[in-house]
């Protein structure tokens, strides 16, 4: 070809690349194709039933298919390393609960992801904590009780989380070092099987997420004895926090959205966007309360990543004193 020719069209070809790049760094045409939301635990629980939720909200905003891929397994390590080596463009997305993000990396002598280095933090959703719960036959109404009959009957009570290191499993640690009790700790790969053998009677206690269990309560399926949140819920106003009955916890959970970190920040705000101005539809926050969740901060990105350092710093303390490591 001539030269002539040749180097207009190059010239063209170049500014295209250019082009897409800019694109691509502004967010322009975002998202451009399928979006798939990454949960990293099973079906029906809490995390997916709120990820599902947001699925629907952002694939009405963005008019693209967005859809929930659970990738449950390794106390949510396999889901999230999986968005953290994914591209960083927007289509993949992490949405979690805290524990996998901010108890992991205190727990795991090698983790494959490191939270503030290898992602983006866009959203969070929803802050609070877990429910105890009993069988409905286990004797104790109260916290104080439950505690004085598991010392009136050592080690012969045990009690279900969702996972060895995870949120449940280290809050009833807690309690057990405060308490002075010992009880056995049953590992689950989620919170509705550990719930389904509480209802069942199976186990005899456990912490679990307020979303899947709340209605399991009302039904008086199971018992709550209290909440590990800073305040209680409006919708068990007799059940007490922790720290009202007696045995003092901050080391509250959460919810939230995150992309790799080399995302460009054009697409970290627009996901930021969308998603906090579902949170400011009624028919969104109706479902939301719906699922049990009442307390809906709304941080920038930057202030997220804020809550996650102090976070990491935080749980670090717990599971230090706890003394739970996990190879």
């Amino acid at each position: 070809m001539n030269r002539t020719l040749l180097r207009p069209a190059l010239t063209a070809l170049a500014l295209l690349a250019l082009a897409g790049a800019a694109t691509a760094q502004d967010g322009a045409g975002y998202p451009g194709k399928t979006v798939t939301i990454v949960v990293p635990t099973p079906p029906a629980g809490g995390t997916d039933l709120i990820a599902r939720l947001f699925a629907d909200v952002l694939g009405k905003a963005f008019k693209q298919s967005v859809i929930v891929d659970n990738r449950a397994g390794a106390n949510g390590i396999l889901g999230v390393d999986f968005v953290a080596k994914g591209p960083a463009d927007g289509t993949r997305v992490l949405f979690t609960y805290a524990a996998t993000m901010v108890i992991n990396p205190a727990l795991y002598k090698k983790l494959p992801y490191e939270p503030l280095k290898d992602f983006a933090p866009v959203a969070q959703v929803g802050r609070g904590g877990n429910l105890l719960l009993v069988r409905k036959d286990l004797p104790p109404n109260t916290l104080k009780d439950f505690v004085a009959h598991a010392k009136a009957h050592p080690d012969k009570l045990n009690y279900c989380s969702w996972g060895n290191g995870s949120g449940g499993h280290l809050t009833m640690e807690s309690l057990k070092k405060q308490a002075g009790i010992s009880l056995l700790h049953v590992p689950y790969k989620g919170s509705s099987p550990c719930v389904q053998d509480l209802m069942g009677g199976q186990v005899d206690a456990g912490f679990a997420d307020i979303s899947s269990t709340i209605e399991v309560v009302k039904a008086g399926r199971v018992k709550a004895l209290a909440y590990s949140g800073p305040d209680r819920l409006p919708m068990l106003p007799d059940v007490p926090t922790m720290t009202q009955a007696g045995f003092p916890f901050k080391n509250y959970t959460w919810y939230g959205f995150f992309v790799p970190a080399k995302t460009p920040p054009a697409i970290v705000k627009r996901l930021n966007e969308e998603i906090y101005r579902a949170l400011q539809d009624p028919a969104v926050t109706q479902r939301l309360r719906e699922l049990n969740f009442t307390d809906l901060p709304r941080p920038t990105p930057e202030q997220f990543k804020e809550v996650l350092r102090q976070d990491l710093q935080d749980w670090s303390a717990l599971v230090k004193s706890i003394g739970v490591t996990l190879d």
